[in-house]
Formats: C-alpha cells, sequence, structure tokens
C-alpha cells in the first residue's frame, strides 16, 4: 500500500479537539445579606440620580426612601453602565462599571466578576485591548470558570499577538462548554493553524534532512508504472561506461543502497554526462524523499525545459513539480502543471494515476474518478492505479448517496484482489471500505493479506490497529498493533501520530505530546510538520488547562 496513505477525514475530529468533553459549570455566588437603616434628621432631601440636584419640596411632608445597600448602590451603578453600553457611549459605561466595582462588598464575589466581565466589554469597544485582558483577568480570579470573560480575554490576547494565551483561554471555552462554543472552537482552530506553522516555520529550517526507510523509498518509486529510471535499468546499464556517477547510482538503487545516490547523481550532473536527463530526475527524487523541496526544484525546473530530452523524463519531473506544488497548498499551480505534463506525453499512465490522487486530496472525487478511468484505458495493467480507481467509484458512491453503485464498487474492490493478488494496496482499500460498512472480520482479513504480501510496510500495521478502536473498542490491542508498525520501521511517522491521537482520546496528554513530537522530526514537509506541530500544541494546552482548573479529561468512547 502507499507509504503515505492516512484514513479518510470523514468523521474526524478537528485537531485541537482533543476528546475532553464535559458540561458547563454551575455558576457559584455568594448569597447578599440586605440591610437597611434610617437616615438621621428629616431634612435630608433625597438626590436625582441623573443629575444630582435637590428635591423640590411642595410644602408636603417629605416621604424616606429606604436607603439603599452598597450591594445595591453596586447593582444600580452596573445598571447604569448597561445603559450607556447599549447607548454606545463606552466611556460613560466605564465610569459606571469602575464605580460599582468600588462600592461593591468584597465578599460580593459573583457581582464583582461580573462588574469586572462588563468593564472589559467596553474597553473591547474602545480597543482598549490590554485592560480587557487586565478586566477579565480580574473576573477570573474571583470567578475561575467564567466564560465569557475567557473568551473576551481570549480575543484581547490574539488582538495583541499572545497567540499561545489566546489557545489556552478558548481550550478552556470549549472544554467548559462541551465543546458547544463554535465561536471558540473556530478561534481555538485559527490560532493551532497559526502557532503550527509558525513553529514549523523554525524548525523546518533546522531540522537534518534524512532519508525514509527503504520500504518508504520502494513504495515511493512503486507509485508509478514507469518512472523513466528505475523501469529502464537494463537499458542503460547496456554496453556503457561503469564510471557513469549516474550507472553508480543505478547499481546502488537495485542493491537497495540509498544513502549515497544523491552524491552519484552529482558526479554524473557536474561533469554533464550522457545520463544528464535522468540523474537530474534521480537526484530530485531523492531530494523530495528527503524533504528538501527547495533543492530538489532547479534540478525538476532544468529538465522540464530540456526539450529534446525523453518526453517520459519530463512528464515524470512534471508529476513530481505538480505534488510540490499541492506539498505546498497551491493547488491551482498543480493542476496547470500536471496540464503541461499532458501535453508532453498524453499517453503516459502516470500523469493521470497522480492526478487522480491529488484530485481525491481535494474531495473532487468524480474527477478523480475519470483520471483513474483514463489511466487504466493506457495501461490495465497497472494494479495499484486500478484498486485507486475501485476505491474512488466506492468513494463517489457514499457522496452520491447511491447505495447500488455502491455495492457495485465494493464488489469491484473485492473483484480487484483476484484480479492483483499482489497487490498489497488493493487489499488495503478494500479494507478500507469494509471498515466503513461496519463489515469488520472481513476488514480485518484484508488487512492482514496486505501485511502477508508486503511484511514490511508498517502502515497496514497501523490501518488495522485502528481497525481495532471502531470494531472492539479496544485501545491496548491498537496500540499493540501500532507499535508493531515501529518495530518494521522505527522511522514511520503516521504510526507516532496514531498513538498520540489515541493517547489523547484516552485523556494521556503528556504521553501525546511525546509522540507528536517524535512524528515532528520525521516530516519530509513544512506542512506535514505545520500539522504535527499543531496536534502537539493543541495536545499541551489542553493539558495545561484540565490541570488550571482541576478538570480530569474523561476517556473518549472510541469510534
Amino acid at each position: 500500500m502507499a507509504a503515505n496513505a492516512r484514513p479518510t477525514s470523514e468523521g474526524g475530529l478537528s485537531k485541537w479537539q482533543i476528546a475532553v468533553a464535559i458540561g458547563a459549570p454551575l455558576a457559584v455566588g455568594l448569597a447578599v445579606g440586605a440591610y437597611f437603616y434610617t437616615r438621621k434628621g428629616s431634612e435630608e432631601k433625597p438626590v436625582d440620580e441623573e443629575n444630582g440636584s435637590k428635591a423640590k419640596s411642595d410644602g408636603a411632608k417629605p416621604v424616606e426612601e429606604p436607603v439603599q445597600t452598597p450591594a445595591e448602590k453596586a447593582q444600580s451603578s452596573k445598571s447604569k453602565g448597561n445603559k450607556f453600553f447599549k447607548a454606545g457611549q463606552f466611556e460613560k459605561a466605564i465610569k459606571y462599571y469602575s464605580e460599582a466595582i468600588d462600592i461593591a462588598p468584597q465578599e460580593n464575589k459573583q457581582d464583582l466578576s461580573t462588574f469586572y466581565q462588563n468593564r472589559a466589554a467596553a474597553q473591547e469597544q474602545l480597543k482598549n485591548f490590554q485592560e480587557v485582558i487586565e478586566d477579565c483577568s480580574k473576573a477570573l480570579e474571583l470567578n475561575s470558570k467564567y466564560v465569557k470573560a475567557l473568551f473576551r480575554r481570549a480575543k484581547a490576547f490574539e488582538m495583541v499577538q499572545e497567540k499561545m494565551k489566546c489557545l489556552e483561554d478558548t481550550t478552556a471555552v470549549c472544554i467548559l462548554e462541551g465543546f458547544g462554543h463554535q465561536a471558540g472552537m473556530f478561534l481555538a482552530d485559527k490560532m493551532l493553524k497559526e502557532l503550527g506553522k509558525e513553529k514549523a516555520s523554525q524548525a523546518y529550517k533546522e531540522r537534518q534532512p534524512t532519508l525514509p526507510s527503504g520500504q518508504f523509498i520502494r513504495s515511493y518509486f512503486s507509485s508509478f508504472s514507469n518512472d523513466g529510471i528505475t523501469s529502464n535499468t537494463e537499458s542503460y546499464m547496456e554496453g556503457e561506461d561503469d564510471d557513469s556517477g549516474f550507472l553508480k547510482a543505478v547499481k546502488a538503487f537495485q542493491n537497495g543502497e540509498y544513502t549515497d545516490i544523491i552524491e552519484l547523481c552529482t558526479e554524473e550532473i557536474d561533469t554533464n554526462g550522457i545520463f544528464l536527463p535522468p540523474a537530474l530526475l534521480m537526484r530530485a527524487s531523492f531530494l523530495l524523499l528527503k524533504g528538501q523541496a527547495v533543492e530538489a526544484k532547479p534540478d525538476l525546473d532544468k529538465l522540464i525545459a530540456m526539450e529534446d530530452s525523453d518526453k517520459k523524463l519530463r512528464a515524470n519531473a512534471l508529476i513530481k513539480r505538480g505534488s510540490m506544488y499541492m506539498q505546498e497548498g497551491n493547488a491551482l499551480d498543480a493542476m496547470d502543471v500536471f496540464a503541461s505534463a499532458v501535453r508532453i506525453d498524453p499517453d503516459n499512465a502516470d500523469i493521470y494515476h497522480h492526478r487522480g490522487q491529488l484530485n481525491l486530496l481535494l474531495e473532487k472525487v468524480d474527477d478523480a474518478v475519470k483520471d483513474f478511468e483514463k489511466c487504466q484505458s493506457l495501461n490495465a495493467e497497472f494494479g495499484l492505479a486500478y484498486a485507486q480507481y475501485c476505491y474512488a467509484r466506492y468513494r463517489l458512491a457514499i457522496l452520491q448517496q447511491s447505495p447500488m453503485q455502491m455495492q457495485e464498487a465494493l464488489k469491484q474492490l473485492e473483484e480487484c484482489t483476484v484480479k492483483f493478488s499482489t497487490c498489497a494496496e488493493g487489499f488495503a482499500l478494500h479494507a478500507q471500505a469494509l471498515n466503513d460498512q461496519g463489515q469488520f472480520a472481513r476488514a480485518d482479513e484484508n488487512f492482514q493479506k496486505a501485511i502477508d504480501i508486503e511484511p514490511d510496510n508498517p502502515t497496514a500495521h497501523v490501518h488495522r490497529g485502528l481497525l481495532q478502536l471502531a470494531w472492539k473498542k479496544e485501545p491496548e490491542a491498537a496500540v499493540k498493533l501500532i507499535k508493531k508498525a515501529l518495530e518494521i520501521d522505527e522511522r514511520c511517522d503516521f504510526a507516532y501520530e496514531t498513538l498520540g491521537t489515541i493517547e489523547v482520546q484516552r485523556g494521556n496528554l503528556s504521553a501525546a505530546q511525546g509522540y507528536f513530537d517524535k512524528a515532528i522530526k520525521l516530516a519530509r514537509t513544512e506542512i506535514e510538520m505545520a500539522h504535527l506541530y499543531s496536534l502537539s500544541i493543541a495536545a499541551e494546552a489542553q493539558d495545561k488547562v484540565t490541570k488550571k482548573y482541576a478538570i480530569t479529561p474523561p476517556k473518549q468512547p472510541f469510534m
């Protein structure tokens, strides 16, 4: 199966939502003891609270009004503040909220927290974000689970670029609201994306690029029916000088010795040897495998511009260039590059196969089916592409809500495993479809067959572990299977990411961070690294919040 296979996103959690849902807290308040007293002397006149003038006497006997307690006076000031707030007179609103704060008895914590929060709301309208933070913080000192104050402070933290503090407050809001606070969820996700991107931007520059496992490299090249390099090794070797750097690289590839391939290709390129075009493509391919897309781009561009070189080499370079654009999040340029590849080599099955995969990623399932169908018409013996064609048809039937087409697609997936009985991807994709349909036992059998065909491929073990969660709700069994994947390939970032997600669902947030951090070190693209940082930061934020508010994250039922 493909080395970078991932489970579909349908039904998945948002990456920051770490499955710790609790009920909204009950409001905590202190009873206010009201008391009254009588003024001394009947000559004292009541004061008009609006203009401060003395009430006029009409000669009648004055009626004494009950004297307000400090708590009542504070509420009266708050009401005035609310009146001015609604009228858009925020300076006056602040004045009366401040008056309420000064008057209110210190033991009336619930009232005081409300007054501070109201004043923060008025400060927010005036864009006094530091004052908003200070008032919300005081409100939270009095009522630590005050959701309005938490979210208002979170928004202020965003405005002053305190992104981690913003994330922690929004995380608290979402936990306390049982993940029902939509604005809080949106802001948390926004902060995670920004924080993940910032972390990845620096870390990606500082990382030490390394090649993935041999199995991953072989899977990568097997995703091409004709990559222009490994498919032509015999013709390259016939009657040629063994001193050629490129031919040495080809021999190293055949022997599974990948470490020196970039250096050997560089020998060919630097001497402008006769194998310059395939050497450029091979070096670029291995640079991409190391996650060095910036270094690979000049080689690809140079080969693409060599109009007299083999069109299959140029088309392969364009496929890889298009995939690079997709990794950068630039789908339009990616599709333009694939269109150029079609113009150069319209009968190249690999172009339609890889464009079909990108269309699946973009949720353009109908276009993906058409691309895979075209690929099959050009190379009916390409089992990997046929398996993905069958799976794309299944996905399309789900989107179109067509039970008949879905059953046809499932039957076609099963037939694919018979027609291409040595294609592990066919069994794995059939297993995923069966898993979707709740046919867990059959899905498990198919994952096991994929493992039997490619025992050194860790990905099937990870998917089989995920199946245990959906089927038997057994996280321990799942973890055991996924750790088997790491025994096969200790650099399987998909395994670390999945283990981290499971620990998050079990409420083991510190352990989750550890797994995400291991996956980060293995990331091959900056976008992948940013995604993993987001997961790690989300776990960190929720770990802090649950400890701060003395919340024990409940164990989430596994879906």
